[in-house]
């Protein structure tokens, strides 16, 4: 069965699809944070800006790979209230025919607050992602064509774990990226998502939580899969594989941090593209690096367009 999945240039994204409110606080919300009475918090944040934008971590993705020329296709679960987005999408080359609609829930909303130390604060809500467990991930893929990797990211916990055994069963390559899920997740789900990734994302939190959750210690973590990609912000990306030393790719300076929301989901755009084109793995973390500086610049997490100047950070 697995010699019949040719590998091609295509990526398949699965992962959440939202409306982000995104909020600004003009102060700190440690000043508001009483160290006594944490156990009792009742506080209400007076913001002075609203931007309200198309988000969650599956469209945020194939929007950045459809900005860079790629025509991803998208898999997640969505209300009615998503067609206007998709259309967006569309435009841009993604590939929305894996986006189920539900007939009765709305499409997911993410409020976040942030504060002027670029802290968060942030509710979301699952909606319609409640039934992307119901997505046949194995037929999309076969009317779809071939794939090169599909990226597994943050989703309703059991439709992350229905697709990534989809992948295994029909020996195509994923990418695992419980992100903000590790939370939901239990030890067996979490060892489930990672076991067997072509390559494994987390942010510098999200690794330690992760060899928490899977009771694996990080060189246990790395027989496991291919490459572990570890973002640290400001800091950069460790890019890590069992057996060799980890490597560094430096962050790409940022002038005006806009909004942090999405930098990550554009580092995995730029990452996942160049995977897609069949670069190095520290070159493919520098073109993510220049998306990711790109996101940090735009209020909101589809607002960002590459730039020349982008591409001239990856170039050999």
């Amino acid at each position: 069965m697995t010699a019949a999945w040719d590998i091609g240039v295509r990526i398949a994204v699965t992962g959440s699809l939202a409306t982000d409110h995104l909020l600004t606080y003009p102060g700190r919300f440690a000043e508001q944070l009483l160290p006594d009475q944490l156990d009792r918090v009742s506080l209400s944040f007076l913001a002075d800006d609203l931007q309200v934008r198309q988000g969650g971590v599956g469209a945020n993705i194939a929007f950045g790979l459809g900005k860079v020329g790629l025509n991803p296709l998208l898999v997640g679960a969505a209300g009615r209230d998503y067609a206007e987005q998709a259309a967006r999408l569309r435009a841009l080359g993604v590939d929305t025919s894996g986006v189920h609609i539900s007939p009765t829930r709305h499409t997911a909303r993410f409020v976040c607050t942030t504060d002027r130390d670029q802290n968060q604060i942030a509710t979301f809500y699952a909606g319609a992602m409640a039934e992307a467990r119901a997505i046949d991930l194995a037929a999309l893929l076969a009317r779809a064509g071939r794939f090169r990797l599909v990226h597994i990211g943050a989703d309703d916990p059991e439709a992350m774990v229905r697709h990534t055994e989809a992948c295994r069963t029909l020996g195509v390559p994923f990418a695992a990226d419980p992100s903000q899920q590790l939370a939901r997740l239990d030890t067996e789900q979490t060892r489930r998502l990672v076991a067997g990734a072509a390559l494994l994302f987390s942010n510098a939190y999200e690794a330690a939580l992760l060899c928490e959750r899977t009771g694996w210690t990080e060189e246990e973590v790395l027989r496991q899969v291919g490459t572990w990609i570890t973002t640290r912000g400001a800091d950069g990306v460790t890019l890590a594989r069992a057996g060799r030393p980890p490597a560094h790719v430096p962050a790409v300076p940022v002038g005006r941090v806009a909004d942090p929301t999405g930098a990550g989901d554009a580092f995995r755009a730029g990452f996942l593209a160049g995977h897609a084109w069949g670069w190095p793995d520290d070159r493919s973390a520098r073109l993510g690096c220049a998306l990711a500086a790109l996101a940090l610049e735009s209020a909101g997490t589809q607002e960002y367009e590459p730039t020349a100047h982008a591409y001239s950070l990856v170039s050999t």
